[in-house]
């Protein structure tokens, strides 16, 4: 090769580099995703399984050849939930030509969303933040998952319906959340004028980092006179609450919003977490749910178990799944960058995810893809199906 060819294929290469909206013109040039996740950090408890099962997703993905006879470089990094890192990752990645971006934690998420509209990169993270399915606020970001917002309606309706099936007392709530945005998201988002829509007394109470016992706020929630507790937080500090509430005797209802609905919880609390309520958005594993087959079948070929990996992987796997469809269709409409993915995300119309999640639509005026969750119950140490697929849809707080 001439220099003047070695000269023009560097300045091809720099320029495939210097942004996700330019198209990656060499037919068998990797397709490059940018990801971050949280493997030590404040919600790490339930974000290495997800992690896990996005990597395994694409290493076996380019096993099979990859997206189009493309292989696709998936660049990650742990940033321990620190949005500075979050956003110093996310312009790393972008300079390095990623098309595509993934992400985690609802503070980063909300913190890039100006850039990543800037930028025209699509970005799918495992906040369910109300705003960022708003394609007003957020235009570039797509949500597979119920809005915690969603999750909260749709469990506070059913929390009436019990209470008023059994001839209870209404439910008076008390939200323990994560010290952070993500924390504070369905309160702020809309939970706090749905409760009081519904007639519900409803209060925030913030789950300090870090604390080894909620015996004192536990106690003043049952002193205040609420009756439930809702969990909007990961499953390692909840396991520590419903211990604590265990031990102090008390007799509050207790439910959790979809990161502390998993088999991490089942492992920490133990016999504590009996009678638990989950908000499940993501199907877990044992349901013979037809879109869980393809990462069964890789971990049993690792000498795993989609059993032993549990509802969390398969959260990851499904995710990596749907952006990995929005790509396949992007390249099949002509090419792969930003805004062709972009235009693939909106395709997307009751897209079936074999009965992991509830189906999939996007629009453009709507980036809220999944709108149902199920209700399940803690007994006997497994989560047992208290209801059918529920949509939010129907629920006016909720759009």
């Amino acid at each position: 090769m001439n220099r003047l060819v070695c000269l023009a294929a560097v300045a091809l290469l720099l320029l495939v580099a210097c942004g996700g909206g330019d198209p990656v013109s060499e037919a068998d040039a990797p397709i490059t995703i940018g990801a971050i996740f949280d493997l030590t950090g404040a919600t790490s408890d339930v974000g290495t399984l997800y992690a896990e099962a996005i990597r395994d997703y694409y290493d076996r993905l380019n096993e099979l050849g990859g997206i189009a006879g493309r292989e696709v470089d998936l660049l990650w990094n742990d940033y321990g939930y620190d949005v500075a890192k979050a956003e110093q990752l996310y312009s790393e990645y972008v300079q390095a030509g990623a098309v595509m971006f993934m992400g985690w934690g609802t503070g980063d998420t909300e913190a890039l969303r100006g850039r990543i509209a800037a930028d025209r990169i699509p970005f799918v993270s495992a906040s369910f933040s109300h705003v960022l399915g708003d394609p007003s606020e957020a235009p570039f970001n797509f949500l597979v998952g119920t809005t915690y917002s969603d999750q909260l309606f749709i469990l506070l309706d059913y929390l009436i319906e019990e209470a008023e099936a059994s001839g209870g007392e209404m439910p008076n709530v008390a939200l323990m959340h994560h010290p952070s945005p993500f924390g504070l998201s369905p309160w702020r988002q809309g939970g706090e004028d749905y409760a009081k829509e519904r007639g519900i007394e409803m209060s925030p109470h913030e789950m300090a980092r870090g604390n080894t016992d909620f015996s004192a706020t536990l106690t003043r929630i049952a002193e205040s006179g609420a009756n439930t507790v809702v969990f909007q937080n990961t499953s390692g500090p909840v396991s520590i609450a419903v211990k604590n509430a265990r031990d102090l005797g008390l007799d509050l209802r207790f439910a959790c919003l979809n990161y502390c609905s998993n088999e991490v919880l089942l492992d920490l609390a133990g016999d504590a977490a009996e009678g638990v309520l989950a908000s499940i958005i993501y199907s877990p594993p044992g349901e013979g749910i037809d879109g869980l087959n393809e990462a069964a079948e890789y971990l049993a070929s690792k000498g795993g178990s989609i059993d032993e990996e549990g509802l969390l992987y398969g959260q990851g796997w499904a995710v990596a799944s749907l952006v990995t469809e929005a790509i396949e269709r992007a390249a099949a409409a002509g090419e792969v960058t930003g805004d062709s993915i972009f235009a693939a995300f909106e395709t997307f119309d009751g897209w079936d995810t074999g009965g992991v999640t509830a189906p999939v639509t996007f629009t453009s005026t709507d980036h809220r893809g999944v709108k149902g969750m199920r209700i399940f119950e803690i007994r006997e140490g497994k989560f047992q199906p208290v209801t059918e697929m529920r949509m939010a849809s129907t629920l006016g707080a909720a759009e």
